[in-house]
This record gives structure tokens, C-alpha cells and sequence, in this order.
């Protein structure tokens, strides 16, 4: 209970987006005339999932002195790919048709958080942390 607090505490706007995300990726979007859009949703997905693991990496430098790589890669990068994964398999399979699983969603997803990762690093090294 007391890392639930202490995860809260630290990351209340990532909790928020991340919970944002979940929704989005069951919810049924209605029609607008972005749909047209080539890779529109792609944009989207990258844009949702790079700004939701900026901010959590932005939260991460605020309240820590030093990085902790390896915590960071599987939290930071590792877990939001894995729960985009888990997204996918249950909008195939557990949504009756509502929503469709796609796997370039979880490669655009990865991509977000990979980018995020890169700015991250950089805001990092900006701020001087870790050193």
C-alpha cells in the first residue's frame, strides 16, 4: 500500500494519462473528418503515447537526483510497450468488434515511447542528472 502512495505521490500526472489512454483505446471515437487523414491514427498514437511517457519522465527527474537506467528502461519504456501489447490483444479479441487490435498501433506506440525515452535522455543530461 505504501508504494501505491509513494508511486501516486511521485507520478500524479503520468497515473492520469496513462488511465486517459486506457480509456481512449476502448471508448468509440466518433467520425470527424481528421479520419480522412492518412496515418492519422499512427500520429495519434505516437503523440498519445510519446506525451503520456514524456511526462512521466519529466515527473522521474523532478523527484530523483540521480537516473536509475535500469529501472527507467523497464518502466519508462519497457512497461508502456507491454500494456500497449495488452491493449491490442484485448480490443481483438475481448471488445465483439467494437475495436480491432493492430500491431502497427503497437509499433506507432513504441515509437511515441521511444521518443520520449530520447528526450528524456536529453532533459537529463540538460539538467545534469545522473553525472
Amino acid at each position: 500500500m505504501q508504494y501505491s502512495y509513494q508511486l501516486v505521490r511521485k507520478y500524479p500526472v503520468s497515473i492520469v494519462l496513462f488511465l486517459v489512454i486506457w480509456y481512449l483505446s476502448f471508448f468509440n471515437p466518433p467520425k470527424t473528418e481528421l479520419d480522412e487523414v492518412a496515418f492519422i491514427d499512427k500520429w495519434v498514437h505516437v503523440i498519445m503515447y510519446g506525451g503520456t511517457c514524456s511526462v512521466l519522465w519529466i515527473e522521474y527527474i523532478m523527484k530523483h537526483k540521480r537516473l536509475n537506467i535500469p529501472k527507467l528502461m523497464l518502466m519508462a519504456w519497457l512497461a508502456p510497450i507491454f500494456m500497449s501489447g495488452i491493449i491490442e490483444l484485448l480490443q481483438e479479441y475481448c471488445t465483439d468488434g467494437r475495436r480491432s487490435g493492430d500491431w502497427m498501433d503497437l509499433a506507432a506506440n513504441a515509437t511515441g515511447v521511444t521518443l520520449a525515452m530520447a528526450v528524456g535522455i536529453i532533459i537529463s543530461r540538460i539538467k545534469n542528472i545522473g553525472r
